[in-house]
């Protein structure tokens, strides 16, 4: 059997106390049963919480001070078949070595579709 998807998403804001990113829900992303995958919608909600997490700098390979997930915590309370996901991230905890970040996915007219709850300690 071979598998294939593909995840997609735009940061549409960044500031050191808000990340926003936008999904489209595409075939790529759908499960058997015709709406989205927990596992993209996790991974959309971790990378725009480690995007808010790592702040202005490029990301490189092997680059010191990126923030590496060591908890996810992830409630998934509705879904959607078609449309898009958005992704808003904000610092629970911003600390010098472990932030925390809570992640709301919404999907249409807003409703809520993860509460996600990520730490990120700094690599070195």
């Amino acid at each position: 059997m071979h598998v294939h998807g593909t995840i997609d998403f735009d940061i549409i804001e960044q500031t050191s106390e808000r990340v926003v990113a936008e999904m489209p829900i595409t075939s790529g992303i759908l499960n058997p049963f015709g709406v989205a995958h927990a596992g993209a919608m996790l991974w959309f909600a971790d990378v725009a919480a480690t995007v808010l997490a790592k702040g202005p700098v490029e990301a490189t390979e092997g680059m010191k001070g990126f923030p590496l997930a060591i908890s996810l915590n992830a409630n998934f309370l509705s879904n959607q078949k078609e449309g898009k996901f958005k992704a808003t991230s904000v610092f629970v905890k911003k600390g010098k070595t472990v932030s925390v970040v809570r992640t709301t996915v919404t999907g249409a007219d807003d409703k809520l579709i993860a509460d996600v709850t990520t730490s990120h300690v700094l690599s070195r």
